[in-house]
């Protein structure tokens, strides 16, 4: 094909998908505008996820009207005006390609006045071209309405996720934006519920609470900057606060907030040793260092940076991170269970174990396979051969004898898949098992917690979360599934909540179940009696997929005898 210059609109569709990704990015763009712009108070709402509707309104020092069509043009900005200038950017913005991206994928509609205005102008873009102007009244200040997102890109259509996930991923970046500018007061509805708000106060902490929750906010540690050219501040959750995810870690750089890899390793570094293994900290962390120390060029949608001394950077939030838990961190006491002590009786209640429900029985390698009803007779390949536990691998990994070998079984990633199974199965059949408590728990979620939680209401539910309203953001938790250890409720749920926020590898339906079993299931690290590892083992036999966990990470590994053989040098 001969090579020739793109049509206008195709070119920039083809910028636009470079910058906006997902509803997401436009509410992105449009907040960082109007921080630009000095806003006081930005409110945000959303319809259809975003994509039937998101309007964006501040308090900012807005367009004057003789620049509002020019701002729609392709690299038409107020930020920078040489290439020196990107040396040391100061704002969140600098490309001018925003607001021509956004309409070039959706209508816009723009009001906005300055504070010397009379009146405050109106365009409507269509097609990325002006369509309609006029003159409208309004406060000082600018609202931008974006309609029916991607409406001529129906194959972009396609790759976004369900209204409510979608809308997940906006109240994420909302929250994010209030923890970097706690003087600026953010508001955000979704579908017409108010589900956002912050104080606006200035004050750390306040948004802490808004983005979290209270008790959350008042046990973050402090991170104080140290004498070094990089300063660290923010804070971070002491060891008896954590989560099985990173969805707890913010890190902003210059008030920037970034995703990157090498921050968030120094960051774990930080914490390294003083959490169990598989838990990730809370964070709020802060990276000030001199403008030309970092390029903020370097990514289509400005989400990731890169530092001049990169180590520098690292080994600052490192320190930081560590000091303050060093400092600060309060000693845990632990208090170990009775069975922990001590070998049970053969007389021992089945409450005894964490891998109820019960049924010791001795395990003989002689005895005969483990037939369940629902395992397809036809597929004699996904049944596992009888096991006879021999012991643990760093309290971690369970060592168990075989026909042919040695099988080293992953005891979290093998208690997974059975939860995952049975609590799937008790849902198909509407026989969930449940736990009341003796006294309602209350529990308060965060913004983005509390989208899962309505978007999940009916199936969390299901399984046996009996919720009632109890104030903003506020629930009263009355009843957990039996999966769910009934000493730490409020735990189980945030959790569970946060893992549904996450891109899970199961189909919708399976995804509380999902999430219930990775919270569930024995960590690792976890010392398990001889009678636990039988009955671990003869669960995962009775499992439809027993040799992966519902992640596809696989369950054990097998050391067949002829490779004993071949490592011993007998053949």
């Amino acid at each position: 094909m001969p090579i020739r210059l793109l049509a206008p609109d195709v070119a920039a569709c083809i910028a636009a998908g470079e910058v906006i990704e997902r509803p997401a990015s436009v509410v992105k763009e449009l907040l960082e505008n109007a921080l630009d712009a000095g806003a006081r108070a930005v409110a945000i709402e959303v319809l259809g996820g975003g994509v039937r509707m998101v309007r964006v309104a501040d308090d900012g020092s807005a367009i004057p009207a003789e620049e509002v069509e020019l701002a729609f043009q392709r690299h038409a900005t107020s930020k920078i005006s040489r290439a020196e200038d990107l040396d040391a950017i100061i704002t969140l913005g600098f490309r001018g390609e925003a607001l021509p991206t956004i309409a070039a994928v959706a209508e816009v509609a723009m009001v906005t006045r300055t504070a010397d205005a009379e009146g405050g102008t109106y365009v409507l873009l269509q097609g990325g071209h002006v369509a309609e102007r006029g003159v409208r009244a309004c406060s000082p200040g600018t609202v931008v309405t974006v309609r029916n997102l991607f409406r001529n890109l129906p194959a972009r259509l396609k790759f976004l996720k369900s209204d409510p996930a979608e809308a997940h991923r906006i109240v994420h970046l909302v929250t994010q934006y209030a923890l970097a500018y706690p003087e600026v007061r953010f508001t955000l509805q979704v579908e017409g519920r108010a589900t956002f708000s912050s104080t606006g106060s200035g004050d750390a902490r306040d948004a802490l609470a808004r983005v979290f929750d209270a008790q959350t906010a008042a046990a973050l540690l402090e991170v104080t900057p140290g004498d070094g050219p990089v300063r660290v501040s923010g804070y971070v959750s002491p060891p008896s606060l954590s989560r099985a995810s990173r969805t707890g870690i913010s890190l902003f750089v210059n008030r920037r907030w970034v995703q990157s890899r090498t921050l968030t390793a120094a960051l774990e570094q930080g914490c390294e040793g003083m959490l169990m293994t598989g838990r990730r900290p809370i964070a709020v962390v802060h990276i000030h260092l001199p403008l030309e120390d970092v390029d903020v060029n370097v990514h289509p949608a400005k989400a990731e940076v890169r530092f001049r001394r990169e180590g520098e950077a690292f080994a600052a939030v490192r320190d930081a991170v560590r000091q303050a838990l060093l400092r600060q961190a309060p000693a845990q006491s632990v208090a170990l269970p009775a069975q922990a002590m001590s070998a049970p009786s053969p007389a021992a209640p089945a409450t005894a174990h964490p891998l109820a429900p019960w049924d010791a029985h001795a395990r003989m390698p002689s005895a005969p396979p483990v037939q369940p009803a629902n395992l397809p007779q036809a597929q004699p390949l996904m049944a596992l051969p009888i096991l006879r536990p021999l012991g643990q691998v760093a309290s971690t990994y369970v060592i168990a004898e075989g026909p042919d070998g040695v099988y080293l079984i992953d005891q979290h990633a093998a208690h997974e898949r059975v939860l995952f199974e049975r609590l799937r199965e008790q849902r198909r059949r509407r026989s969930v098992e449940t736990q009341g408590l003796l006294e309602p728990a209350p529990v308060e979620v965060s913004p983005a917690q509390e989208q899962m939680l309505q978007a999940h209401r009916e199936e969390l539910e299901a399984f046996g979360f009996a919720l009632e309203p109890f104030g903003e953001r506020t629930y009263l938790v009355r009843s957990i599934p039996a999966a769910v250890q009934a000493s730490a409720p409020v735990e189980a749920l945030r959790e569970v909540l946060e893992l549904l926020g996450q891109e899970l590898p199961v189909q919708r339906e399976d995804r509380v179940a999902f999430s219930l079993a990775c919270h569930g299931a024995i960590r690792a690290g976890k010392v398990l009696l001889r009678e636990e590892m039988e009955e671990l083992l003869r669960l995962l036999e009775q499992t439809e997929q027993p040799h992966t966990c519902p992640h596809g990470r696989p369950t054990m590994v097998h050391l067949s005898a002829a490779d004993l053989e071949r490592q011993f040098g007998r053949r």
